[in-house]
């Protein structure tokens, strides 16, 4: 298959994960960087042929269809990152945070700090900075998400059907998704279930703030184990069983747990204690990932090691 989207007549052959996509769609995707008018343009104009004919914007591509796609200027705007990424040292780090690949996925070690996608003021994200390091990938998707100061597993999807198929897993809750998390105080070994409803807030400023609802918050459920306990502070296993946003953080917050050094729902007094073993970021660490690989279908079971400064602040709690 072809991949030169400059300006030579480009020919693909449809694969099995490419067939069932909308052929606008497919060239959306195919041709980054070219905006969506320029793509209707070309099919309405009769300038894209699948198997030497003309076909609408709505013709869905079936396997081994021949496409012929015109010669087509990509927008400057087409580099999705800019050169000096590859320079950047998170973006270096990354090659090393990966945990497992293979040809239909990949999950990696996301570090604090880093957004999963750009946006917001921030010029690249954990997804943009894959893809320039993986330019031959040309589907590289987000599964789900991580905020921006947790670490751990993070799942990325190379093709669309396993997209898809993981995608399935999620919303069949069939996806097993472990977080650490440090709290505030002795969290209860009773307290195994939290299930509060909770509703998402925009404010003024376009920050999104997460409370608890009775009455019109989602439906929200995260299961709790303790791991160890110190003095101040309890270690727990959190374990998302919907994906609300912020969820294990508001759950543990409604409890009087907030997680440690959480800039948005902690508690100021414990984070100052927590500072003083070394900690600098968010106590949240999304540890283990489990779910069927969509092509294989066996059990891909993960896990990701905590950073240095998490292991440090654990080592000075359990010295005090």
């Amino acid at each position: 298959m072809s991949e030169n989207t400059g300006l030579k007549v480009t020919f693909v052959t449809i694969d099995e994960d490419q067939a069932g996509q909308r052929i606008d769609n497919f060239l959306i995707t195919f041709l980054k960087g070219v905006p969506k008018s320029a793509v209707y343009k070309i099919l309405r104009k009769g300038e894209v042929r699948v198997n030497k004919k003309r076909i609408k914007p709505l013709y869905k591509l079936q396997l081994n269809d021949e496409l012929r796609i015109p010669p087509i200027r990509v927008a400057e705007k087409e580099q999705q990152v800019p050169d000096s990424i590859h320079r950047l040292d998170k973006v270096v780090q990354l090659q090393d945070n990966i945990l497992y690949e293979d040809n239909y996925l990949m999950v990696l070690n996301k570090p604090s700090g880093l957004a999963v996608h750009g946006g917001s003021g921030l010029s690249f994200g954990l997804i943009e900075a894959i893809r320039a390091l993986r330019p031959e990938e040309r589907s590289l998707e987000l599964v789900h998400r991580l905020d921006r100061d947790t670490s751990g597993c993070i799942l990325i999807s190379k093709k669309r059907s396993i997209l898809k198929g993981l995608h399935e897993q999620l919303r069949e809750k069939t996806m097993e998704k472990n977080y650490w998390a440090l709290v505030k105080g002795e969290w209860s070994a009773k307290n195994k279930n939290v299930t509060e409803p909770l509703k998402k807030n925009t404010l003024q400023s376009g920050e999104r703030v997460v409370r608890v609802d009775v009455e019109e918050g989602k439906p929200s459920h995260t299961r709790f184990r303790v791991l160890e306990r110190f003095d101040g502070a309890t270690l727990v296993q959190a374990s998302p069983v919907t994906g609300r946003t912020h969820q294990i953080r508001v759950h543990t917050q409604c409890k009087g747990h907030p997680i440690a050094c959480d800039d948005k729902y902690g508690d100021a007094e414990f984070d100052g204690n927590m500072k003083a073993t070394g900690l600098n970021r968010l106590f949240l660490h999304a540890r283990e990932l489990r779910f069927i690989h969509p092509k294989l279908e066996t059990t891909v079971h993960v896990e990701a090691p905590i950073d240095a400064n998490l292991e440090m602040c654990l080592v000075n709690l359990r010295k005090a």
